[in-house]
Parts: C-alpha cells; sequence; structure tokens
C-alpha cells in the first residue's frame, strides 16, 4: 500500500469501464425493435455506433469542426446508421430517445460496490469524453456514486488531449502523481500517463461481446486488475 499512498483521487473511464455500453444499447435497440417491427442487427448497429465515437471526436480535436458535444457528436453518427441499416420509420422523438441511450447505460455488476468501497478512501470522479448531462443522467440512473463529475466539456477538448488529462489535478488542487487514471482502455491509460497520472487498468473482456480478447497491459500500468473489487484491494480500500 505504500507505493499508493500519495494518490488522493481516481478518475475513471465511463464507456465500457464503468458500463456496459454495447449491451446497454444493443437490449434498447431490440425493444424498439419489437416496438416498430424492425429486423435490425442490433449488435452490428451498437459495434458501427461506437466506431463512429473516436472519428468523430477527431474531427473536434483537429478543428475540422467546431467543438460539440458528445450528444451531438453520437446524434449525428445516428442519422447516417439509421440510413444506413435502413431504419426509416422513427420520429424524431424516437430519434431523440435512442440517442439518449448513453445516458441510461447499466453499470457492470461489480461497478457499484465498487466505486462506493473506493469512495471511502479516496475523492472518485468520471473523466470522460461524455458531457456533464450525459454523465449525471447516467449516474442518477444507475446509482453510481461520484464525488464529481470531471468531462471532457468543461475544458472543450477531448480525450487524449492534455488539457483534458491535467483537468483534474487542476480543478482539485492535486499534483498529477496524486491523481489515478482507472480505464479499460490502453491508449487511455498511456496518454494520461504521458502527463503525470498515475495508472490502472481493469479489464472488461466483454466490453467488445464474447471472444474479444482485451488487450495486454502495458507493464508501466501501476496496477493490473479484473474488476473493481481487486482494484480496491490493491489499493487498500
Amino acid at each position: 500500500m505504500t507505493e499508493f499512498s500519495g494518490i488522493k483521487a481516481l478518475v475513471f473511464d465511463v464507456f465500457g469501464t464503468v458500463v456496459d455500453w454495447r449491451g446497454s444499447v444493443i437490449r434498447e435497440g431490440e425493444k424498439l425493435g419489437k416496438e416498430k417491427g424492425l429486423d435490425t442487427d442490433w449488435a452490428a448497429f451498437a459495434d458501427e455506433w461506437r466506431g463512429r465515437y473516436k472519428p468523430s471526436m477527431d474531427r473536434v480535436r483537429s478543428g475540422e469542426t467546431s467543438w460539440r458535444n458528445l450528444d451531438a457528436l453520437h446524434r449525428a453518427s445516428l442519422e447516417e446508421l439509421l440510413e444506413e441499416f435502413e431504419v426509416t420509420n422513427l420520429t424524431e422523438e424516437e430519434k431523440d430517445h435512442l440517442n439518449r441511450v448513453w445516458h441510461r447505460l447499466d453499470p457492470w455488476p461489480d461497478s457499484v460496490p465498487g466505486l462506493t468501497r473506493l469512495k471511502r478512501r479516496y475523492v472518485i470522479s468520471t473523466l470522460s469524453n461524455g458531457n456533464i448531462a450525459l454523465l449525471t443522467n447516467m449516474a442518477k440512473r444507475a446509482g453510481l456514486p461520484w464525488d464529481m463529475i470531471f468531462s471532457a466539456e468543461l475544458v472543450r477538448h477531448y480525450k487524449p488531449d492534455p488539457e483534458t488529462y491535467l483537468m483534474p489535478p487542476d480543478l482539485l488542487g492535486l499534483h498529477p502523481e496524486q491523481v489515478m487514471l482507472v480505464a479499460a482502455h490502453p491508449s487511455d491509460l498511456r496518454a494520461a500517463r504521458s502527463h503525470g497520472l498515475r495508472t490502472a487498468y481493469v479489464l472488461r473482456p466483454l466490453e467488445w461481446g464474447p471472444g474479444v480478447e482485451p488487450e495486454e497491459p502495458d507493464s508501466s500500468f501501476d496496477i493490473v486488475a479484473n474488476d473493481f473489487a481487486e482494484l480496491a484491494e490493491k489499493l487498500g480500500a
């Protein structure tokens, strides 16, 4: 525990790390499909929607498009997907509801108890590209016990821009090495580490569905854990 005694705050990637975006989108899509008589491959739809996530943010990061929050980026991607999957019978209200599925993602089974345990010892927060309304609504619905919401929207920079990673230590009055990013994505962790944050890799083998192996951990990550319970154990919480 001594090596982690200087850590004061844990900040969490959310999509895939804390919540099951894929399973949640598939379930809501299947429900909508039954209501509307749609013969849609919702697993493929979910994967394609998530696949547009990074390219849409990269266009903002490069200056190709002006700042738009994640709800707006998701909606633009949704319009493309509805056309590609030949879903033509949704009202605007139904499209809006479907787009806000990202506000209603279900947590992994260990997320709420693990976060509750970690909160007793550490300040815990999101560090997500999701916008504030999305992350707040998600937390309220799922019972995620954040102390605060750190969103890319606050600095208008998407990860992996340095402004996003340096926001938590800056706003909390901490040094970067006193903040640990918890994520299921090694690229996110490597970027955070390059700006001085500590890193914890939590494996989420079902993020992209069965049969997709998670990336091997980087030997320089401070912690590798199978779930939030193991993370809490390793952090002495």
